[in-house]
């Protein structure tokens, strides 16, 4: 395989895991896509069938409930026009935003905008900062990709939590693979088992407010309890740009600058560490999966992907402002710099179990999930 090979309908290349090439030069990344969108279609039908989960939602409500799902706020753009999709077609959600002490001021600024203009309550989930850093610390000093690995794993922790404690049973969620596309797992995975492992060896406190399901809990209040995580764009058109301009203009919603550029440490390892330390450019997937779905052209998406995420003496600035607000001297972080790249396959988790109970669980999830993992399309593309 020529190794700068990149694909003919998108922009991937041979700098993502376990990419392979048709004769035509066209990469099972697209053909994930593609499956992607055949599995979820939009238009009439797609209409249909997110009207039927309306109607799912607001009669699966518990009598006098005050809410009838739950979304997850960030500031940012799909989380934002979410909560004025859900209000459009009549839903009661309620909003909840964590706050792990590194939400920019616009962001934090574009949730008040939100949820006071829609009317709409919010509930804010804090974690002890001298937590959230001992964590996030301890995944730079262990090497990973995805260090904000564990802010993931608190959302989803504290979504599932608080749904349960107010007996709601849709959570609305942001993410759409048309103009996102599904990044490789070995550029984004994380899970309990990793974390407790990381912190156990690199940390220094013990943990009390940060937020944490084992994956057998998610399972029980997704299995057993009935707690579904839906994704409204996989059936509704949007796109981003269009989406930005309704929120700016309606609500007074602010950009912030780039895609997870709303979180602070989010923009850190997605524009510095991941690109300069790892050669991982998530953008070559989101800006893949936009040409493939029509949103941008191919040459637009390589016209973009050879400019910096932003500029240049601004990441230097961010990287001094991460590194001292984590508490790492510049030594440290030199070292850990100049150290072999790791991935998490080098710490324990539970990714190996779910690799060989591949074609057990997912008959099982078919019947108890609302939509199957994207995790699973992937490892089906690829064949693992």
């Amino acid at each position: 395989m020529n190794t700068e090979q990149i694909c003919q309908e998108g922009i991937w290349d041979t700098s993502v895991p376990g990419i392979r090439f048709d004769e035509r030069g066209v990469s099972n990344y697209a053909s994930l896509q593609k499956k992607l969108s055949a599995a979820f279609p939009q238009g009439q039908k797609g209409y249909e069938d997110w009207i039927n989960l309306v109607v799912r939602i607001k009669t699966e409500a518990p009598p006098n409930s005050k809410y009838d799902c739950l979304i997850g706020v960030s500031g940012g753009t799909d989380s934002s026009y979410l909560l004025h999709l859900a209000k459009e077609y009549g839903l009661n959600p309620l909003a909840v935003n964590l706050d792990n002490g590194w939400n920019s001021d616009i962001s934090v600024k574009n949730i008040k905008k939100m949820v006071s203009a829609l009317d709409i309550d919010l509930e804010t989930y804090v974690i002890d900062y001298e937590e959230i850093k001992d964590i996030l610390r301890s995944y730079l000093l262990a090497g990973l990709p995805w260090a904000d690995g564990p802010t993931d794993l608190a959302i989803q922790s504290v979504l599932y939590q608080i749904a349960d404690q107010e007996n709601i049973k849709y959570v609305l969620i942001g993410s759409d693979f048309r103009s996102e596309g599904k990044q490789p797992t070995e550029w984004t995975y994380t899970d309990l088992r990793q974390l407790k492992h990381v912190h156990g060896r690199f940390g220094r406190m013990k943990l009390k407010t940060y937020p944490r399901l084992s994956l057998w809990q998610i399972m029980y209040l997704g299995y057993v309890k009935g707690i579904k995580l839906i994704s409204p764009f996989n059936y509704l058109p949007y796109q981003k740009k269009q989406a930005q301009q309704l929120l700016k203009e309606t609500y007074g919603w602010e950009y912030y600058g780039g895609h997870h550029h709303e979180n602070l440490f989010t923009k850190f390892v997605v524009a510095y560490w991941l690109p300069r330390k790892f050669n991982i450019d998530k953008r070559r997937i989101t800006l893949s999966a936009q040409a493939v779905s029509g949103e941008i052209t191919r040459e637009q998406a390589l016209e973009q992907i050879n400019q910096p995420p932003y500029a240049p003496e601004q990441m230097e600035a961010d990287r001094a402002y991460v590194i001292k607000k984590l508490d790492i001297t510049p030594e440290q972080f030199e070292a850990v710099w100049n150290a072999p790249n790791k991935s998490f396959l080098d710490y324990p988790s539970y990714y190996p179990i779910m690799k060989r109970m591949l074609r057990l669980v997912v008959p099982v999830l078919k019947r108890v999930l609302p939509t199957k993992p994207k995790i699973f399309y992937e490892m089906e593309e690829r064949g693992a």
